[in-house]
């Protein structure tokens, strides 16, 4: 199996003149290891782990470039058979996050840093997280300790994970749109199928940003921040565009949104959501325009509002494929 190793190709823009990582072919299994979204935060993984913090030499340099030199990325990938007008569907086998994470504030960045009523949700502080293996033996399927009170259910995802646009270069940091990029989106995780349209030939896939959890809205700008391993492969649907991401999970199909203000992203949403029904699953647009508004199946999933120079938020409009095969011709109407 081909796997690139963690920093054999690490670039910090989505960029269509890059030379290809890796090679692959519509649907072979491939792996990936990618860094943390501050380029190692935490140094190795024995039991007493040397810390960066946001105060030091490491974040300091990273911040110094114009977006800083955050949020890293694997690739690109060339997936052989994909051309310009496709769309690449990406299957995610698992997530395995390193053995530990990080969260915490960064200094002065966030809703509440410039806040005078909680000051010390201003200054910067590292919160590390450990990952426990789970019954597979993997981290996959583990725990996140947060302290020694405290754990939950490792819930990993990709949270940047992009194909190169076609005229314009965007940074990983900053970069979101039809092609995916930054959006922290929680559903982008094993068993999920990712579809993402593709404006070049060989796709040229970008993967990195790993998240060991993550809370709706990404409220201070960094989740649980890990190193990982990832393995995944792709298929090609060919001559196809969609208005932006769309996932597919086993029980339900999420159309992302992207955009400001949040109810902007909405919106989108949603019509991604209304046209991906009609085109595939038959489902009239006036049915299900009015079974949004009634139907409690119908979810809208707030994955990322982060307050951070140009990134917008980021939203899911959620419905159940149990659904998607009891469409009507038009909704039982009442005779007033």
């Amino acid at each position: 199996m081909q796997i690139i190793k963690r920093r054999e190709s690490q670039k910090y823009a989505f960029d269509n003149r890059d030379e290809p990582a890796l090679h692959v072919i519509e649907g072979e299994t491939f792996q990936v290891e990618t860094d943390d979204a501050l380029s190692g935060m935490i140094d190795d993984d024995s039991d007493d782990p040397f810390i960066q913090g946001f105060d030091g030499k490491h974040f300091s340099e990273l911040a110094q470039a114009t977006p800083g030199l955050f949020n890293p990325v694997v690739g690109p990938i060339h997936i052989k058979g994909c051309k310009a007008g496709d769309v690449l569907a990406v299957h995610i086998d698992w997530v395995d996050p390193w053995r530990y994470g990080f969260s915490g504030i960064l200094p002065r960045i966030g809703p509440l840093g410039d806040s005078l009523r909680y000051p010390d949700c201003a200054d910067g502080h590292v919160q590390v997280i450990e990952h426990l293996a789970g019954p597979s033996g993997f981290t996959r399927d583990g725990t996140a300790k947060y302290s020694e009170n405290l754990s939950w259910p490792l819930e990993p995802f990709i949270g940047t994970l992009a194909t190169a646009p076609e005229r314009e270069v965007f940074t990983s940091v900053l970069g979101q749109g039809p092609f995916g990029g930054n959006i922290d989106c929680r559903d982008i995780c094993a068993g999920h199928t990712i579809y993402l349209n593709s404006y070049n030939d060989g796709g040229l896939l970008y993967i990195g940003d790993v998240h060991g959890g993550q809370g709706d809205t990404e409220f201070t700008g960094i989740a649980d921040e890990t190193r990982s391993t990832v393995q995944l492969s792709c298929t090609v649907i060919p001559n196809k565009r969609n208005p932006c991401v769309r996932i597919e999970k086993p029980d339900s199909i999420v159309a992302v949104g992207i955009n400001l203000p949040m109810e902007h992203a909405v919106y989108d949403a949603t019509d991604n959501l209304m046209q991906w029904l009609a085109d595939e699953y038959d489902v009239p647009p006036k049915d299900l325009y009015i079974r949004m508004s009634c139907d409690p199946a119908f979810r809208i999933r707030t994955y990322q509002m982060v307050r951070l120079q140009t990134i917008q938020h980021v939203v899911g409009a959620e419905y159940p494929k149990s659904r998607l095969f009891n469409a009507i011709d038009s909704p039982t109407k009442v005779n007033s």
